[in-house]
């Protein structure tokens, strides 16, 4: 169960994650509000921020991966954008249409846990590595 809910919160994260370049609704333009995306455990990420400035940014999935790899039943795995705007790209606003990457990977959350279920299921049955240990 614990690899599965590992394995599961990290693949949501990175549907959610997913630049539009890639086949996912999250808009890329310098990386900021990508980069922005923090995890915690039972508590919500660090408060919002403004761009330090100029330039491009990269998102560091191996951070949340640390954090989920923290995780146990039971815990509550959060992962949020620090980015000020990324409420507005969230949800839109009265003049831009909603991207709704956070709601869209949510929503996929059931089949997520399916398939990796699936995933881990066949590998025990057929001795191979187990995701998330």
């Amino acid at each position: 169960m614990t690899a599965v809910f590992r394995e599961s919160a990290q693949r949501v994260i990175a549907e959610a994650q997913k630049p539009v370049a890639q086949g996912g609704r999250m808009r890329v333009d310098t990386g900021f509000l990508r980069a922005s995306g923090t995890a915690s455990l039972n508590g919500l990420p660090p408060a919002t921020r403004d761009r330090p400035g100029e330039g491009t940014f990269v998102y560091n999935p191996a951070a949340a991966a640390l954090v989920i790899a923290g995780a146990g039943i039971g815990d509550t795995i959060h992962f949020g954008w620090t980015a000020s705007y990324a409420r507005h790209r969230e949800y839109g606003t009265s003049s831009q249409a909603p991207d709704a990457f956070m709601r869209t990977a949510a929503q996929q959350w059931p089949a997520i846990v399916a398939r990796v279920s699936g995933e881990l299921q066949s590998r025990s049955l057929s001795g191979g590595a187990t995701p998330g240990r």
